[in-house]
């Protein structure tokens, strides 16, 4: 039983089961806890609020858990297709992507266990750098140089 209360039946996120801790109030958290931190960084805050009112917010939220939740639960909650609000930002680049995923990481460290925070890292990791690549690919450049942003880098 998950602490939601929830049956789940194994899931296997690249041959390795999921920790039971991990559950849909974890992922709530962990969202709510990382978009707070967000929301008051001088470099990515600026972004959000250019973009998203703040009654929208609890909306924004709710999708960022249903991501999540499809991300690491295999959920069908999500829907959406995260890379083109992303494409439409003008000049967002590296320095940004690595800012994410330096609070990203605090968050995760802060609220989970160390084998959870792993999961959520691994995912985090790779959709940085898909959707970089997708930027730059979008905005016509090369996408030779552009190598994964990894732990160290952060």
């Amino acid at each position: 039983m998950s602490q939601n209360g929830q049956s789940r039946g194994t899931i296997v996120v690249d041959g390795v089961p999921l920790p039971d801790l991990l559950d849909e109030t974890m992922i709530r958290e962990v969202v709510h806890g990382f978009y707070a931190e967000i929301r008051h960084d001088d470099l990515l805050g600026p972004i959000f609020r250019d973009r998203i009112e703040p009654h929208k917010w609890p909306h924004h939220l709710a999708k960022m858990c249903d991501f999540w939740s499809a991300t690491l639960l295999r959920t069908s909650r999500y829907e959406g297709r995260p890379l083109p609000p992303h494409l439409a930002i003008r000049d967002l680049g590296a320095a940004h992507f690595r800012r994410w995923l330096k609070l990203f990481r605090t968050t995760v460290r802060r609220m989970c266990p160390p084998e959870v925070a792993a999961l959520f890292m691994d995912r985090a990791f790779r959709i940085a750098h898909s959707f970089r690549l997708a930027i730059a690919f979008n905005r016509g450049e090369t996408t030779i140089g552009i190598a994964p942003i990894v732990d160290k880098d952060l």
